[in-house]
């Protein structure tokens, strides 16, 4: 047991396709994937219920894919076929390492690997303390997986979003890694951040916090135990709120 409470009982953790490749061009990193599914397994033993959306970047990204010739709504769902492998990668992960009973649940059908998503379940699921990783994004193309965590996390009235970066620890006026002056927010409004065009997520993910007064922080994951930090009520990160 933790030796302070809680702060978050329920979180959507949002990972990035392109967290899966590390330092790769592409594809899957064997260390980084045993990193992130090491920082969840901290999180789980203290009790937090997780749900995850994963994206699909580090195989195909659907705006790319457009650029290069290829129909928008296929590119899409080329992407979301390509967060299902992921998030079979993180659920082996899970439990064949540290054993957690992990649920996928995709917004395409694709029965033989994934129950089709069903927002009652997935919330048993986490009640029955399984980590639940969903896949798909929405099943719609021409949405990105960041509304498509901000949707889940509505769903399943989870407690606060948790957006994880690669090498950036937090919102930023401009990139840091082009401006080493730049400010980081420690703390800010989801109008704000629209309004500045931040590039925390996408419009229509802010906008579905905001309307639903979910909180938001975006972290480095790759900075040891941040994950628990966060969850423990440690200010790390920016957090982004309606107020």
């Amino acid at each position: 047991m933790p030796s302070k409470p809680l702060k978050y009982n329920r979180i959507l953790l949002k990972l990035s396709g392109e967290s899966f490749r590390g330092e790769k061009n592409y594809g899957i990193d064997s260390s980084v994937l045993s990193f992130m599914s090491n920082q969840i397994k901290d999180i789980f033993d203290l009790g937090v219920q997780i749900g995850i959306v994963v994206g699909g970047g580090n195989i195909i990204r659907g705006s790319e894919a457009e650029m290069q010739g290829m129909d928008r709504a296929s590119a899409d769902h080329a992407g979301m076929l390509a967060t299902v492998i992921n998030a079979l990668l993180l659920q082996d992960s899970l439990e064949k390492i540290h054993k957690i009973d992990t649920r996928i649940q995709s917004a395409l059908n694709i029965t033989e690997v994934a129950e089709p998503y069903i927002r009652r379940r997935a919330i048993r699921h986490l009640e029955k303390n399984r980590v639940v990783i969903f896949a798909a994004g929405t099943g719609n193309p021409f949405m990105s997986t960041d509304t498509a965590a901000a949707l889940r996390a509505i769903e399943i009235d989870a407690n606060v979003v948790l957006m994880a970066k690669n090498d950036v620890d937090g919102i930023y006026e401009s990139d840091p890694k082009l401006d080493p002056k730049a400010i980081k927010f420690e703390s800010l409004t989801y109008f704000e951040a629209l309004q500045k065009r931040l590039g925390v997520m996408d419009s229509t993910a802010l906008s579905l916090c905001m309307d639903n007064n979910l909180p938001l922080i975006v972290f480095d994951l790759f900075n040891p135990e941040s994950l628990k930090k966060i969850a423990l009520g440690d200010s790390i990160g920016s957090l982004v709120t309606s107020e």
